[in-house]
């Protein structure tokens, strides 16, 4: 459609100018005088296109260009010294699109420490190819998530060990030593001869009662009892020395109800994490793809914008030539030098975007920071999906990690309800130790205190051993706890329904990624094949009208045009290519085999085999 017609068609169909000129009314600096639309400027739908509504619509165009330009400055004129010139390319975007060095090698693939940053100085990047076999393998090596995962199933499968422990009886050995030094005071406020204990406790002198017999007669008491303990009588003394015991003491839960809901409740949580392990490694590996197929469409964008620079500064020669001869005017040289700086602006994007690919590879792949990858494959086609819609949904159901791990929730989910209930059921336990003491004490700085007291209960040096053992059984039965275990047996319940939930959402969101790859699979494939046709096309027509250029039979315009539909199919193609890579990655996501054990090598797969085929 020529530009005669375009006004017209855009007044035909009902456009308005004035949210446009709303918004350059906003943006304009200040002082600038606002472009208002004239009254009546737009004639009605009705009315036939004629010359002087052409006339008005491009001066009304004119005038809102004149006032974009005079807010964003005017374009800078064009010398014949700058016919030629090229935009000054970042050095930081130079380098990160530097060729790759070398393949990267396994020592120069492993990761920065954990909690290494990086430091001043660092020396420059280098650019080290990668395959996308190799790249994955590298994932799955230096990921952290991955390892932090490997940690948890280890540290769970300890939790495990430890939880069925319960099954078996402990045993403990005990031993206590001490050293020790006391002093006491033994002390009667009474006397002890008024009990009746017979003579050995009378008092000296004391008649009849308790009077003392020698040789059959009865003699007064010329002396005390030996055990007679006077009025405030007492004895104080120092004590010190050393006491010991020993043994052997076991512990056995003969009846525990919560024992083997809470050992299976830790395995299912184990479970749920290896279930989770695997799933994971299904993500990264779709991300390691996505990442790297977006590296190679990058890389060849660039080249596909490199070429058509090129080009464009070919054809810019042979119009400043044809220029300073005279045969063209100034405007195809102005149009062919904003065509250039358009393709040029292009390519420097697809270098900044291919160095972010870069970089987006690296983050994938946990690098060390001295290192920069790039893709060493060339761009190949994926093969078609070899299943049909519905077999890939019943595979991708069977066995799926991210399901069964949701089932392995609910199952430690309900087992943990078994467990926390079983608190209010009896438990009875069995019991059992034996062992030795000993102990030397020695008393000694012994003092009398009112005529003395109980001195035959004090020993110099005292020393003691011996044995004792014990066995029986605990009984221990929570009758009443306020309620606290019936809601937490409620709260336990309603987290597992709530998993119910959630694997329904997970199963939908399954369905959803895998019909939306299958379906994007199938468009891609059909897609390239109408690009591959476009691309042929193209390559004809830019073949004919630059033959027809040469020869003075078409001009550069229509060589532009014909370049831009040719570039255009190129990068359809690109694009539908790299879709078909990576719909296949994402439908492979669902269905790749995995281990769930982290000590099982992990395999790099690309394909979907026949023998996984439902």
């Amino acid at each position: 459609m020529t530009s005669a017609g375009l006004v017209p068609l855009i007044l035909r169909r009902g456009s308005s100018l004035t949210p446009f000129l709303t918004l350059l009314t906003a943006l304009a600096p200040a002082g600038a005088q606002p472009v208002q639309p004239r009254a009546n400027e737009v004639p009605p739908l009705n009315t036939g296109g004629t010359t002087r509504q052409l006339e008005e619509s491009w001066n009304q165009l004119n005038r809102q260009m004149e006032a974009l330009d005079s807010m964003l400055g005017p374009a800078p004129s064009l010398d014949s010294s700058d016919d030629l010139a090229a935009p000054e390319v970042p050095a930081n975007l130079l380098d990160a699109n530097q060729p790759a060095s070398g393949p990267l090698s396994p020592e120069e693939a492993r990761p920065d420490g954990p909690l290494s940053l990086p430091a001043a100085g660092t020396p420059a990047r280098p650019i080290k190819a990668v395959s996308l076999k190799d790249a994955i393998a590298i994932a799955f090596q230096n990921n952290p998530n991955l390892q932090l995962q490997r940690d948890q199933i280890a540290a769970q499968a300890a939790t495990v060990a430890a939880a069925a422990g319960s099954y078996w009886p402990t045993i403990s050995v005990f031993a206590n030593v001490e050293s020790f030094q006391s002093g006491t005071t033994t002390y009667s406020p009474y006397g002890n001869n008024t009990y009746g204990f017979g003579p050995p406790f009378a008092a000296q002198g004391q008649m009849p009662n308790f009077a003392l017999t020698k040789n059959g007669t009865t003699v007064s008491g010329d002396s005390a009892g030996p055990f007679y303990v006077p009025a405030g009588g007492g004895l104080g003394a120092v004590a010190n020395g050393v006491s010991a015991d020993a043994g052997l003491q076991l512990n056995y839960a003969v009846i525990d109800f919560a024992r083997t809901p809470r050992v299976r409740a830790a395995q299912a949580v184990l479970e749920q994490q290896e279930k989770t392990y695997a799933n994971d490694l299904r993500a990264l590996q779709l991300a390691v793809s996505e990442a790297y197929y977006e590296l190679q469409r990058s890389e060849q964008l660039v080249r596909i914008r490199d070429a058509v620079v090129r080009t464009d500064l070919v054809v810019l020669e042979d119009v400043l030539d044809l220029k300073r001869a005279g045969l063209v005017p100034r405007v195809d040289l102005l149009r062919r030098s904003a065509v250039l700086s358009a393709d040029q602006e292009d390519l420097i994007q697809a270098l900044a975007d291919r160095a972010v690919a870069r970089r987006r590879l690296w983050t994938v792949l946990n690098l060390p920071a001295s290192v920069t990858p790039s893709a060493a494959d060339p761009i190949s086609l994926q093969p078609a999906w070899p299943l049909n819609l519905e077999q890939t949904l019943l595979a991708a159901y069977d066995n799926n990690p991210e399901l069964e791990a949701i089932l392995a929730t609910r199952r430690a989910l309900a087992l943990r309800q078994d467990a926390t209930a079983a608190q209010l059921l009896p438990k009875l336990s069995l019991f059992a130790a034996a062992g030795g003491l000993g102990s030397v004490e020695r008393q000694f700085n012994f003092s009398i205190i009112g005529g003395g007291c109980c001195g035959a209960t004090f020993l110099p040096l005292e020393q003691v051993s011996g044995y004792e053992w014990s066995v029986g059984l605990a009984f221990n039965w929570l009758i009443f706890d306020a309620g606290t275990t019936a809601n937490s047996v409620k709260a336990l319940a309603l987290k597992e329904r709530a998993e119910a939930q959630r694997y329904a959402s997970t199963r939908n969101d399954i369905r959803l990624r895998l019909e939306q790859a299958f379906l994007n699979h199938e468009a891609s494939l059909a897609k390239l094949v109408s690009a591959r046709r476009a691309v042929g096309a193209s390559k004809e027509a830019f073949r004919d009208t630059k033959l027809r250029y040469q020869t003075g039979l078409a001009n550069d315009i229509d060589l532009s045009v014909t370049q831009e539909q040719l570039v255009n199919s190129l990068v359809r193609r690109l694009f539908a290519t790299v879709d078909v890579n990576t719909t296949y990655a994402r439908l492979l996501r669902e269905l790749l085999p995995m281990p769930s054990d982290p000590s099982v090598a992990v395999p790099t797969q690309l394909t979907l085999n026949r023998s996984e085929r439902p």
